[in-house]
C-alpha cells in the first residue's frame, strides 16, 4: 500500500497486512505521519514538556448523581 505523510509529503510503501494500512483503509479520518516526522514531533514536544511552560488540559469529567 502507498501511503504520503500528511506533513512533509513523502510517498512510502507499507505492507498491506499491518495494523496501520487497515486503519488507513478502513477509517479515513486516520492519517499516516513518516518515521522521521513522527520522532521530530515527539523529540519537539519532550524539549517543550522539559520547559515547564507546556500544559496539558485534561477533560474534565462530570460526576453522576445516579
Amino acid at each position: 500500500m502507498r501511503v504520503k505523510c500528511v506533513l512533509c509529503d513523502k510517498i512510502e510503501s507499507i505492507n498491506d497486512e499491518t495494523l496501520i494500512a487497515k486503519r488507513l483503509r478502513n477509517r479515513p479520518i486516520h492519517t499516516y505521519m513518516c518515521n522521521p516526522c513522527h520522532d521530530r514531533i515527539e523529540e519537539k514536544t519532550k524539549n517543550r514538556l522539559a520547559t515547564g511552560n507546556f500544559r496539558l488540559f485534561k477533560e474534565k469529567k462530570l460526576k453522576e448523581d445516579w
